[in-house]
């Protein structure tokens, strides 16, 4: 893993620095209210420690998609009170990320106070990574903080253009998520398994190239594993399936071959003639066995089982994607089982489980062991863009 600094490498004594903290605040809104505060929560313990040893803490956030225009319904001032809950102190809001008008609010601070600047893509620069943008910003600051995982896979001033300005440093979430993520495909303990779900191999192809190199076992599963089956020679009935890409999954599982990882795809499956909760045509069979006014909706219990004990000989897991159309019963029986196995392996010390993507945080919360795991990702896009081995521009300009 490249080195960075941390927390850890800035003086104790904070007073007088001021802190510009780059974190997620893209919350979900429901009436003018943010609805979920998962994301300032993952920011806090890094807020709450430079505003704890004296620094002034300037924090810098996108929220929407404005454009580089001022929009009334996108300004940062909407999630001000959903901070202020979280942190339990009070937080200014500056209306500017540049300029006087930043400097004269950092002047009434006092050393340990919080503020919160505008929304940094009201500017074209933040987008266009813009050079003089990000050194505008800069002079309002001391130390440069990215606390926000999520968007380091893209190269916007704040993410990436103020690291070359100002010292840089990773607040403790970022540092959290790189050295899980060095655990999981960076550095791994070996055997190293990967479940791969979703509904389609299109989405993840670069995802399914690049584990197939760096993996001992990759697990196949939800949609996509229809189009690996239909590339063996399987009739999927009405499943959805990618044929086109049949040629595609052939070469994946031939260069997973040659590099010695094995690929799992279930040999027993559920499936249904309609896509409904609790469907009366509801049946298990062996993967020769389905009918072509049938869908397969879920991995079978054997197949469950089998990956079960796969992971019981790995040290190391990363998952992304459902086995199966997890979000109604009965299929999400196959996420549920497997979930819990790797959670009761990482519980028992013998793996070391990584899991990210929006569709896999919900079935490991459906199956109750979101803190049974070792660490859980809620980047989605950077996630995906790891899982793909490419370099992200905010993570590299921190160990630049």
């Amino acid at each position: 893993m490249s080195t960075f600094k941390t927390l850890d490498d800035l003086p104790q004594d904070l007073s007088g620095q001021r802190a510009l903290v780059r974190v997620d605040l893209n919350l979900p809104m429901a009436e003018g209210r943010a609805t979920d505060l998962t994301r300032v929560k993952a920011v806090a313990p890094t807020i709450l420690e430079l505003s704890g040893r004296g620094a002034k803490v300037l924090l810098l956030a996108h929220f929407g998609r404005p454009k580089g225009e001022r929009h009334s319904t996108m300004s940062l001032s909407y999630v001000q009170g959903a901070v202020e809950e979280v942190l339990d102190r009070e937080v200014m809001f500056i209306s500017e990320v540049q300029g006087p008008v930043v400097a004269q609010s950092v002047d009434i601070l006092r050393d340990g106070d919080i503020g919160i600047l505008e929304n940094t893509r009201f500017w074209p620069g933040e987008e266009a990574n813009d050079a003089e943008f990000a050194r505008a910003i800069a002079a309002n600051g001391d130390f440069y903080v990215n606390d926000a995982f999520s968007a380091a896979h893209r190269a916007h001033a704040t993410t990436e253009g103020l690291a070359h300005v100002l010292p840089a440093y990773a607040g403790r979430a970022m540092e959290a998520e790189l050295k899980a993520l060095d655990a999981a495909l960076g550095n791994p303990a070996p055997p190293v398994a990967a479940v791969v779900g979703g509904a389609k191999v299109s989405t993840k192809l670069a995802v399914l190239e690049n584990l197939s190199r760096r993996v001992q076992h990759l697990i196949i599963g939800g949609g996509m594993a229809n189009t690996f089956l239909a590339a063996n020679g399987v009739d999927v009935g009405k499943s959805l399936c990618e044929h086109d890409l049949t040629g595609t999954a052939r070469t994946i599982m031939d260069k997973a071959d040659e590099a010695g990882c094995t690929i799992h795809l279930p040999y027993d499956v559920v499936v249904a003639k309609e896509f409904a909760a609790n469907p009366p045509s509801v049946r298990t069979c062996n993967v020769h066995e389905v009918a072509a006014d049938e869908m397969i909706l879920d991995i079978g219990p054997q197949a469950t089982e089998a990956l079960g004990d796969v992971l019981k000989t790995c040290a190391t897991l990363v998952w992304n994607g459902p086995l199966g159309a997890f979000e109604i019963p009965p299929f999400d029986t196959a996420t549920a089982a497997l979930a819990r196995t790797a959670a009761a392996l990482t519980q028992d010390g013998s793996l070391t489980s990584v899991a990210g993507g929006g569709d896999t945080v919900a079935a490991l919360a459906h199956a109750g062991v979101t803190d049974k795991v070792t660490y859980i990702s809620t980047a989605g896009g950077a996630f995906l863009e790891w899982m793909e081995g490419k370099e992200l521009p905010g993570v590299a300009a921190l160990s630049a």
